[in-house]
């Protein structure tokens, strides 16, 4: 990243006398330097144009054999790796994250490693057990970049289970699970149980291979999550297609019997609900009350959804109905009625129940912080917000400067992992590129202001 203005945040917080609305007109990016400002603009107005999303890979590899792989790589580093990427060492993380935390934002590390459904390359137990070391890594390097020492300090980390086990079993679990009646010789407390064991499980509609692979799978979740717990960094589990998704819901729920009670001063697992799908409000509202009864801790990561055309494609393929909602003033609503229910669920059962609201959706914005300070849930507690880096920037700075906890989705590692994972990304949130017009109209804007010479700011070195 380039260097960010280094001006520390005044953190005052919402005023006591009534909620004020925040205003995201730009006025925060005062903070950064007009090189970032810059960059900013030309990517993401680059990111906008739909052949470079659709043909991004074929792209690069162009690029690598027209100019070189040194002047293409350096031409990436400063445009978009560059703009969404923190660095490839721990070292560029750690620099990164300084600047955000002087800016009164927070990291949300995500590792850039993940098997494709339906993959054939990446296959085999010591892939899997590579991506384990990784995250462990990634663990341990969160909490490092807490600000303070203070060992009952929490960080937040991403977590990608297909990285840690395959899609092809995950879909077999899925139908096994959708079966009615044949689910409860997959419950979560006897994965639990097998995890805390290490037993051998026997499960009827897995053969051998695929038996010893989820029992593997199983060890390496546990070892990720016990290793977070120990490190005081809370697992933010990432959703996937809806042909995995009911897989990943019963590890996740499995790890939350184990690591979410109350006793373990959780929720060290969460779960990602996405607001596009039809029934995410029910299974939202069904998962919070089994928590509740449970007595166990609930996080949350609340999402719009990133997989809209790959779902509707796979349902006109498969004929059956569209799992997604049919526009997107209906997933507007669905994720205004999931985030009520949730700020309702955190007002109730206070640090038992945590939440992100992960949107650069200015509305949802500012309906969440209004709500918050009507039903008095602090801005720095339970609740905190979510943007990618790079990305929703005048959002995200406001958030922070008005106290709020607001975590940017950091990914990092080499040119060769990131670039591909990067346009798989952008292929899946065209909308949110094709949305953030409005952000680029304010960056440009700001550099008007600044280069018709009303207050020309460059980034201290």
């Amino acid at each position: 990243m380039l260097q960010t203005c280094r001006v520390l945040c005044s953190r005052a917080g919402p005023s006591p006398g009534g909620w004020q609305p925040l205003s995201f007109d730009g006025g925060a990016f005062h903070l950064k330097g007009t090189g970032e400002l810059t960059r900013a603009l030309l990517v993401l107005r680059l990111c906008a144009w739909p052949p470079l999303v659709t043909h991004g890979l074929a792209l690069q590899a162009w690029s690598q054999r027209l100019l070189g792989s040194r002047l293409s790589s350096a031409l990436l580093r400063a445009s978009i790796y560059g703009q969404f990427v923190a660095g490839e060492t721990a070292e560029d993380v750690r620099g990164c994250v300084r600047q955000l935390q002087n800016l009164g934002l927070r990291p949300l590390l995500a590792v850039p490693t993940e098997e494709e459904p339906d993959s054939t390359v990446k296959t085999g137990e010591a892939w899997y057990e590579g991506n384990l070391s990784t995250m462990l890594r990634c663990v341990d390097l969160s909490r490092g970049l807490l600000e303070t020492p203070d060992p009952t300090e929490n960080a937040l980390m991403q977590l990608k289970m297909t990285a840690l086990m395959s899609t092809r079993l995950c879909k077999e679990l899925t139908s096994w699970v959708r079966r009615p009646g044949d689910s409860l010789a997959l419950s979560p407390e006897r994965l639990a149980e097998a995890m805390d064991s290490g037993q051998d499980l026997q499960v009827s509609c897995l053969n051998t291979e695929q038996t010893r692979h989820l029992q593997a799978s199983l060890s390496r979740l546990h070892r990720v999550v016990q290793h977070a717990r120990a490190q005081h960094v809370r697992l933010l589990v990432d959703a996937e297609y809806t042909s995995l998704n009911p897989a990943l819901s019963l590890l996740v729920a499995a790890l939350a019997t184990r690591w979410n009670s109350s006793r373990e001063g959780g929720p060290w697992v969460w779960n990602t609900y996405q607001a596009y799908l039809k029934d995410t409000y029910e299974r939202l509202r069904r998962d919070a009350e089994a928590a509740d009864r449970a007595g166990l801790a609930f996080g949350v990561k609340l999402v719009r959804g990133a997989y809209l055309d790959k779902e509707r494609e796979t349902a006109r393929l498969q004929g059956t109905e569209e799992p997604t909602q049919p526009d997107y003033e209906a997933t507007n609503q669905s994720y205004s009625r999931c985030l009520e229910l949730m700020l309702t669920q955190v007002s109730h059962r206070g640090p038992m129940c945590h939440l992100m609201v992960a949107s650069h959706n200015e509305d949802t914005v500012r309906q969440a912080t209004k709500r918050m300070w009507e039903l008095g849930i602090p801005p720095d507690g339970p609740v905190c917000f979510g943007q990618l880096l790079g990305m929703c920037d005048h959002v995200s700075l406001a958030l922070g400067q008005a106290g709020y906890a607001v975590y940017k989705s950091i990914p990092y590692g080499s040119l060769e992992e990131v670039i591909p994972y990067l346009i798989r990304r952008a292929q899946e949130n065209r909308s949110v590129l094709r949305g953030a017009r409005r952000e680029q109209e304010l960056l440009s804007q700001e550099l008007r202001r600044r280069l018709l010479g009303r207050g020309l700011r460059v980034s201290p070195h």
